[in-house]
């Protein structure tokens, strides 16, 4: 039943990530629904109350349920139940990194510099990817975490107008050029590297970022115009597509 509550978690924040997810082998979706249950509850952690003090308790919940995770225990929770089934020490330990990098959403300080952005979008994106991933048994790190770079670099682009209304700085460089400069560096990435046929349900979750990022390329004024994204007519062939060919 756990396994049905994270689909239904999943299904109502996410319905792209859904259908994706939907569209792998069912045994790999015993994989992907805790995981992205459980990107779903650490990403609005930090956003469930403007006290910060409470959003760190919140953030701190799913490191400590990690943890025990980890060392083969567990807590009473649908998605920590889950999460219990496809995780060994090390998936929990790289989602700790994860949660620990979702503490920037709870403040309105600005990234540092491009390594900070850069560990930002590793750490919630490319290492989500990779734990999944890994779970199904890839050994193509490197590929697949380019693959989870990409996908975060284009879910962020989508989100900055959002991100902007909640008082957040979403970005280091929000000029035309340097949002180019962004989707090019992040379509460098997606097309480096080939994935082993074990990720290639992992990587369905991505199946939008080629065609956000050029749409970025192409006009980067979509991103503030909050204008970036497919049709569903759209999005359900490139599913299609990739779920039969890779």
């Amino acid at each position: 039943m756990s396994i049905n509550a994270c689909a239904k978690i999943v299904h109502d924040a996410d319905p792209d990530r859904f259908l994706a997810i939907m569209a792998a082998p069912v045994s790999a979706r015993r994989v992907l629904f805790p995981l992205y249950a459980f990107n779903v509850e650490i990403s609005r952690a930090p956003w469930v109350t403007k006290e910060t003090m409470i959003a760190e308790m919140r953030v701190q919940w799913w490191r400590d349920a990690l943890a025990e995770v980890a060392e083969g225990r567990g807590r009473r929770h649908e998605v920590v139940d889950a999460l219990g089934e496809v995780l060994d020490a090390e998936g929990a330990r790289l989602l700790d990194g994860c949660c620990e990098m979702r503490r920037w959403d709870i403040y309105t300080d600005p990234f540092e510099d491009e390594e900070h952005f850069d560990s930002y979008i590793e750490e919630t994106s490319a290492t989500l990817m990779w734990v999944a991933a890994r779970a199904l048994g890839s050994t193509e790190e490197a590929a697949v975490r380019k693959r989870g770079y990409a996908a975060g670099i284009a879910n962020w682009l989508v989100a900055v107008p959002e991100l902007a209304s909640r008082n957040r700085i979403p970005l280091l460089d929000g000029r035309p050029e340097g949002l180019q400069g962004l989707a090019r560096k992040a379509l460098t990435a997606l097309a480096e590297g080939k994935i082993d046929k074990a990720a290639r349900p992992a990587t369905l979750i991505g199946f939008q970022t080629r065609d956000i990022l050029q749409q970025a390329l192409d006009n980067p004024l979509r991103v503030g115009d909050g204008a970036l994204g497919l049709s569903p007519i759209r999005k359900r062939l490139l599913l299609m597509k990739q779920s039969a060919f890779g």
